[in-house]
């Protein structure tokens, strides 16, 4: 037999057999494809100064006032959902961190990520503030405030303790907590450093509140009464009223909505109020964000001189409770999808999940409409809940969990347009939307989508492999980005055994190229501003992707193992057997860090497609047994040719690196083959 070219075609495909995919690539990690061929990625390292940072204890250190809260020596606690990326008026680089348990900026020079998560609630109360018991559980204290709402795992800064407490120190007092237990609607107990020597009911102090913490996964929901009235009882289960049962409706995860409002930022937790972050102009100092509530005020400084406050009224009207908001970009209106409207047909507190409103323009505090504002609203009549908005070049997409909406901007009388693009279609995620070029990709439940002034599906060459493994019960962890670098959409998911994120698919929207791969990340964030793309890991950590060949989080730093293996392939018409003696590679190491890179090259014999790889067409024939079994070879830089020696009738090719410093890029290696009989 002639040399046999190895060509395979760009992108993995996993919709059909191994065999069926005859001249395709069928399993891959850590490989994109480039000009057609399969090639490493590239590494990441960590953000310069950003630290690991330990699982958060039930007692923090010290934060300082409401008003000026310093850096943190390490990292962000708990797991990051959102990363936002925008400059000020003074040029500084500054990038929103969003967390299930705080919201961070992290400065322009890296590294330092300042605690802005705003306060909801700011309460003095003059005597018995505390409740001290001894002498068990003496570091346990009891904070009594009234209407507190807080719940378990919500943060509180207590200030202005003048005197120790029951043999509690003022320094042990005046910090940030962690809130162990919520006893009633008027205590909540947190934990000291030091202990209290006697027992009772004293002290003075103010508390500061923070937005409620939330979960980093979603959680089903059960209980007493679960079930519905009368109940199903089959066998010996019942579904009755009364009885421990799954409600169908759990507690979703944390996830944050952030826009820049001018050089100020507006962001959101989901379900949750707006809050608004003022610029300082003292770049050391890092003020909390503030709750946008309706009928109070936000204070921003004198951005020009340092000195002095503005401050804005936010009018009675203003949405408390929002699932997503989004400031337009051109004509400059703050949107809430999904919120609660004071003043309209369904007046109060209730959040109506199909509500669109908007601001009077150039405003955040504006909601209530008039003749003399373009304030207003609009109700979506599909689907059950706005799931989110992205802002493309020509309008606003708005999904709910059934169609998609056009919102664009036509000024007054009617402001804003809505038109539905499509129906009977689903997006998985708030953060699964991914605009480039002018058209928006999204991850459905159980399909990838393209909008360009039209819905389509988009052709996947792993749809069935993906959601065959994907826990769609995490699904809102989902989400996506880009890497332009490499004209490439990244989405990241939980597979169907996992409750965090652990795989990830890329499309190459230029070449039409899928693969697929194994990563823990948390968030992304493809920006402009930055040198590279940036994510987030669950080890606290943000790194910078594209740099290097290899994992940077660890101190040394690790290899990272990549692979690309092809579908089976028929050695001549697959009749025959085909004894395979030499293999002459064609792989460049551009890019590599070390003096002598080198990769693996594996081969899998076959004998026919039902049996598996490496096995004998006879067990008796020891001989055979040592031509079918599975062959690796170290490739390097110069390496000319490698003898191998394999027998089968159909056979499959992988390249594949674990070492330091190594990038690679696969051409068109080519096999010597000989014909070997048909036994």
């Amino acid at each position: 037999m002639p040399l046999q070219k190895l060509e395979f075609r760009p992108g993995v495909n996993r919709e059909g057999t191994t065999l069926a995919n005859e001249g395709g690539w069928f399993e891959s990690d850590k490989v994109r494809f480039r000009s057609g061929y399969p090639e490493k990625i590239g590494g990441w390292v960590k953000d310069v100064g950003s630290e690991y940072a330990t699982s958060p204890t039930l007692t923090f250190a010290a934060a300082g006032t409401s008003t000026a809260v310093q850096p943190t020596t390490g990292s962000f606690w708990g797991t990051c959902r959102a990363l936002y990326n925008w400059l000020n008026l003074s040029g500084f680089n500054l990038l929103g961190v969003g967390t299930n348990l705080k919201y961070y900026i992290q400065d322009s020079s890296g590294g330092n990520f300042y605690d802005v998560t705003p306060v909801r609630l700011s309460t003095s109360i003059g005597s018995n503030a505390f409740t001290t018991t001894y002498p068990s559980n003496t570091t346990t204290v009891t904070c009594n405030v009234p209407g507190h709402n807080a719940q378990a795992g919500d943060f509180v800064t207590i200030s202005g303790v003048a005197a120790a407490v029951n043999g509690i120190p003022t320094s042990a007092l005046n910090k940030e907590f962690r809130i162990v237990s919520v006893p009633s609607s008027s205590t909540f107990t947190i934990t000291v450093s030091s202990g209290a020597t006697s027992a009772g009911t004293t002290g003075a102090a103010t508390f500061n509140l923070q937005i409620t913490t939330g979960s980093d996964i979603y959680t089903t929901a059960a209980g007493w009464g679960a079930g519905g009235w009368g109940g199903v009882t089959t066998g010996f289960t019942s579904t009755g009223w009364g009885l421990s049962a799954a409600t169908g409706i759990g507690i979703n995860l944390r996830l944050w909505s952030q826009s820049a409002f001018g050089e100020n930022l507006i962001f959101n937790a989901r379900g949750g109020t707006m809050n608004f972050w003022a610029v300082n102009p003292n770049p050391a100092i890092y003020d909390r964000g503030q709750v946008i509530v309706a009928g109070g005020s936000i204070t921003q400084k004198n951005y020009t001189t340092g000195a002095g406050t503005t401050t804005v009224s936010v009018d009675s009207t203003c949405p408390s409770l929002v699932n997503y908001v989004l400031v337009s970009d051109a004509s400059r209106f703050t949107l809430a999808f999904g919120c609660n409207d004071p003043s309209g047909v369904v007046a109060g507190t209730a959040l109506d999940p199909l509500l669109v409103r908007w601001s009077d323009q150039e405003s955040y505090s504006t909601w209530l409409p008039s003749i003399t504002n373009q304030a207003g609203s609009y109700r979506l009549s599909q689907g059950s809940q706005i799931i989110t908005a992205l802002q493309t070049r020509q309008e606003i997409l708005i999904w709910t969990d059934t169609s998609i909406y056009s919102m664009q901007f036509v000024g007054a009388p009617y402001v804003w347009t809505f038109q539905i693009m499509g129906s009977n279609l689903s997006i998985i995620s708030p953060n699964s939307a991914v605009t480039v070029n002018n058209i928006t990709y999204w991850m459905g439940t159980d399909k990838f989508y393209m909008y360009s002034g039209r819905v389509e599906t988009l052709p996947c060459s792993l749809r069935q492999y993906i959601y065959d493994d994907i826990n769609l019960e995490q699904g809102f962890q989902v989400f996506g980005g880009t890497n332009e670098g490499y004209n490439e959409i990244w989405w990241f998911y939980c597979s169907a055994n996992s409750t965090t994120i652990d795989k990830y698919v890329i499309y190459n929207h230029l070449e039409r190229t899928w693969a697929y791969g194994t990563l823990a990340r948390t968030a992304w964030q493809d920006s402009p501003l930055r040198s590279s793309p940036m994510a987030t890991t669950y080890g606290n950590a943000l790194v910078y992707h594209e740099q290097g060949n290899d994992d940077g989080t660890t101190s040394p730093a690790t290899p990272i193992y990549a692979y690309v293996r092809s579908s089976d392939f028929d050695i001549g018409d697959g009749h025959n057997f085909g004894l395979v003696w030499r293999i002459i590679p064609d792989v460049t190491f551009d890019g590599s860090n070390v003096n002598q890179p080198k990769v693996n090259f594996t081969v899998y014999p076959r004998q026919n497609p039902g049996t598996n790889y490496g096995s004998t067409d006879s067990p008796t024939t020891t001989s055979a047994q040592n031509y079918t079994s599975v062959r690796t070879y170290n490739v390097q830089q110069f390496t000319e040719y490698a003898y191998v020696r394999i027998r089968g009738r159909q056979m499959a090719f992988q390249i594949s690196s674990a070492d330091l410093g190594v990038s690679w890029q696969l051409g068109s290696p080519r096999l010597d083959v000989r014909s070997d009989g048909r036994r």
